[in-house]
């Protein structure tokens, strides 16, 4: 496809995500989503994270597959995501794509995102698709993203793109006092989105956001 065609779909895509947000303002607490966040879903090029075979729908508000019984997710679940963890400073993601709109989308351009992936392969070709986006400064660890990345903690903010029964302690840990996460979990057919919050004190609150359906995260502590 041409890039003219790519920045229609685009729009459309754009149009698409503020219906969806007008439909679950009472759920979220919004009718609009925050203009930066709007932006950096225009600006990335989404096509470039699906098989080459799906790029003619990746701007469809729909989740895709890419591999390993993976998906990337759907468009306003992701500029949802983006909008409620706010400026990323140091974020922790499981998905590249997500590491591409957030640096897009933050005040701090160029923060500093690290990103896992359970899959050699899959991490291989998200380090190629971030290098075709110009985001060098997103650092992909190979491992289980259950147990979050210890080394590089704590985050200021962390985005989970994939769901476990229960929120992971590790995770939890993980995240730095005055932090954010936000995570889908729960069984498959009753998972839902929420915002962890940590305040100074190391106190955590959650709020459930609205359901979703995500694929599983694999959440098994080690022995």
């Amino acid at each position: 496809m041409r890039a003219a065609d790519h920045e229609v779909l685009r729009r459309q895509m754009l149009a698409e995500i503020s219906a969806a947000t007008v439909q679950v303002s009472g759920l979220i607490g919004k009718a609009a989503l925050n203009e930066r966040v709007m932006a950096a879903m225009g600006k990335v090029a989404r096509h470039e994270f699906v098989p080459v075979e799906l790029q003619p729908y990746a701007y469809a508000n729909l989740p895709h597959p890419f591999g390993f019984n993976k998906t990337i997710s759907q468009p306003f679940i992701v500029a949802l995501m983006d909008r409620l963890i706010s400026a990323p400073m140091t974020l922790s993601s499981r998905s590249a794509l997500v590491s591409a709109i957030r640096l897009r989308s933050s005040r701090s351009w160029p923060g500093r995102c690290t990103a896992t992936s359970l899959f050699e392969e899959l991490g291989q070709q998200a380090k190629q698709r971030l290098r075709r986006e110009g985001c060098t400064n997103v650092e992909l660890k190979i491992a289980n993203g259950y147990h979050g990345w210890s080394e590089h903690a704590p985050f200021d903010r962390v985005i989970v793109t994939a769901a476990p029964h229960l929120i992971p302690p590790p995770l939890i840990r993980q995240l730095k006092n005055g932090g954010k996460m936000v995570i889908p979990a729960g069984l498959p057919d009753a998972q839902q989105l929420v915002l962890v919050d940590k305040d100074g004190n190391g106190r955590v609150t959650m709020r459930e956001i609205l359901q979703v359906r995500f694929s599983q995260l694999e959440d098994t502590e080690p022995d």
